[in-house]
């Protein structure tokens, strides 16, 4: 044992290579000292042998500040870290487990009941730092490794009609029609479509290439133009910069705008994200496959995947047939609402499942620019 006393405090004294190494205990009682001097020499061992330096005592606020730092912070993170942040600031990370979790949950309904979607994925962002944690040789372990997630109940995905769609573009300032007219015919998410730049759309062969995706599926993807969409960028065609501009700025943010667009409409609420899957669930009525319609929409869900689509591949010319179907089945239901005979949209059960859930809304909306 290498331990000295000097006055009421006992040191320790360690030989490492011939090196001595030397460190107060800040203790007068004997068997709290060789437990510090154990530790001690633990740590010079791991130190020589450059083992990570473990540092559970950590507060979760340092790790997100050493996150963030790294470029490891992406819109959806830092947003629910809004959240995580003033309950878990002071909290060291060692000491994050199911019964913080717990805690949490209960504060977070204090205010008003979430889904069980809404804190499932807050503890998801919780559960991804504290595994990077683990990769920096912050924690040994992650302590949210088994954490179970709540069980999500369905939602409804409200599709919006031909007669809807009517209302809502007559009622919506030009730049937000020509937005809409785009969801509704690619399937693209509000970012991708706020992203697009004229440089990636082809007009000799129709085809628009995706700019900038959230997903790394969805990133450079093809989608064939239809025949209303391409004459609308046709006529608004510039050689470069970003597609859609209000009085000449990118656009950015269009929250204000859609909701008075609703308003004045007079129709049942929808989400922007609905007119990704009204896009979708059209191409399905159409008869276009479920893996075609997954490979022009980009949805990465691994949900809605099974092992035989990595073997499945997807061109153009199975595309260009989609958006054909597409046309053809948009004519039909325009001509059946002018004679008045339209019907409402009858989803088929069970076909949309795997490409409608898991698909979260895009943080376009989550940028500093904003258009009127």
């Amino acid at each position: 044992m290498s331990l000295f006393k000097r006055g009421n405090t006992w040191w320790a004294y360690v030989y490492m290579d011939g090196v001595r190494h030397h460190k107060s205990t800040g203790t007068s009682n004997r068997r709290q000292a060789e437990a510090i001097e154990r530790q001690f020499r633990e740590e010079l061992n791991e130190r020589r042998h450059r083992l990570p330096q473990l540092k559970p005592e950590m507060t979760f606020g340092e790790l997100t500040a050493h996150f963030i730092a790294g470029g490891m912070g992406r819109p959806h993170s830092l947003d629910r870290l809004k959240h995580l942040l003033p309950f878990f600031a002071e909290v060291q990370i060692i000491d994050i487990n199911t019964s913080a979790i717990r805690k949490y949950r209960q504060d977070r309904n204090r205010q008003r009941t979430l889904t069980a979607a809404t804190l499932n994925r807050d503890l998801s962002v919780l559960r991804r730092l504290l595994y990077w944690a683990v990769e920096e040789g912050y924690l040994a372990s992650n302590p949210l490794g088994r954490l179970r997630m709540e069980r999500e109940r369905r939602t409804k995905r409200p599709v919006l009609s031909l007669r809807e769609e009517q209302l809502l573009l007559g009622a919506a300032p030009t730049h937000l029609q020509r937005i809409i007219l785009c969801a509704l015919h690619t399937g693209m998410r509000r970012g991708e479509i706020l992203s697009q730049r004229w440089e990636d759309i082809d007009f000799d062969n129709r085809i628009l290439h995706v700019s900038h995706s959230k997903t790394p599926e969805g990133e450079a993807r093809e989608i064939p133009l239809t025949s209303r969409l391409y004459e609308m960028l046709l006529a608004n065609r510039q050689q470069r910069g970003p597609v859609f501009t209000y009085l000449g700025d990118p656009i950015r943010i269009i929250k204000t705008t859609w909701g008075a667009s609703l308003r004045r409409s007079a129709i049942r609420h929808f989400r922007f994200h609905d007119l990704r899957h009204t896009a979708n669930t059209r191409m399905m009525l159409a008869g276009v496959l479920q893996e075609v319609r997954r490979e022009i929409i980009g949805h990465s869900s691994q949900r809605s995947r099974d092992v035989n689509d990595r073997y499945t591949q997807i061109e153009l010319p199975e595309k260009r047939e989609a958006i054909r179907k597409l046309e053809a089945w948009l004519d039909s239901q325009a001509l059946l609402l002018q004679m008045g005979e339209a019907a409402p949209l009858l989803l088929p059960s069970g076909d949309l499942t795997a490409t409608t859930t898991k698909d979260q809304p895009d943080d376009g909306n989550q940028r500093s620019t904003s258009a009127a």
